[in-house]
């Protein structure tokens, strides 16, 4: 059984048997990381961070499970002057790396982004295959945007997830965006990457300020996905899933 605990935004912790990953750390209102790092005191503690925005990395994660052994999985557009030079073990990732020696998981592939960093595409050792998109999305504005701009942002988000579809057909939990602020597109990209896919637990991020969208995009899944989509929509809510 593996718990996936919604901080804010576009942060997730991830508790499996072994080991807790912790995606996109930006803030934790409800204190709830303290919770999941009580509740498994034994396993290793991986930190995965996409990309360099202010909303996606938060240098207090290195001084969070300072008693805990712990690893950060860090995007290379992260400037390094912001990580300490000693006292942590860091892997650097670029898209199309993959890492096989992180304790608790079996392989980690620095996945492409159509925006800042990588997404993760991450093999546990029982086979689940998480996936975090981090800033990963068909990201235009059709109702700002012309036929030409919206062409161009379809084709360059199509490519990377068909690229990713090729590798990994089936994922058992994906965090991806559903950004309100992209008005009537909001679920577009989701719907694209849930049609390439068979996605078997869906979890919506990124809504900046209306929650709402997390439940809204159960409404938008595609006929042909058979994915369960997760509703946690306020800071600290958690789900089980096999």
């Amino acid at each position: 059984m593996k718990k996936v605990t919604y901080l804010d935004h576009s942060g997730f912790a991830v508790s499996t048997p072994a080991a807790i990953m912790v995606f996109d750390y930006y803030k934790d209102p409800d204190k709830k990381l303290e919770k999941v790092l009580r509740e498994n005191e034994e396993v290793p503690v991986l930190f995965f961070v996409t990309h360099h925005h202010a909303d996606h990395f938060n240098t207090s994660i290195f001084e969070l499970a300072q008693n805990r052994k712990r690893v950060y999985i860090l995007s290379n557009d992260i400037f390094s002057k912001l990580v300490p030079k000693t006292g942590i073990e860091v892997a650097w990732m670029s898209a199309g790396d993959i890492i096989e020696q992180i304790p608790g998981v079996k392989r980690v592939e620095a996945c492409g982004s159509t925006d800042a960093g990588v997404s993760y595409a991450i093999t546990l050792p029982d086979d689940t295959l998480l996936f975090h998109a981090g800033d990963l999305n068909d990201w235009h504005w059709s109702e700002e945007s012309d036929e030409r701009e919206v062409a161009k942002a379809e084709n360059r988000f199509n490519t990377i997830v068909d690229r990713i579809a090729e590798k990994y057909p089936v994922m058992d939990i994906v965090m991806f965006p559903v950004d309100a602020r992209m008005g009537k597109d909001f679920a577009k990209g989701a719907q694209i990457f849930l049609e390439k896919i068979d996605v078997r637990n869906f979890f919506p991020m990124h809504f900046w300020g209306e929650p709402q969208k997390a439940c809204d995009f159960a409404g938008y899944i595609p006929q042909s996905s058979k994915a369960a989509c997760h509703c946690l929509d306020r800071p600290g809510m958690s789900a089980e899933v096999e």
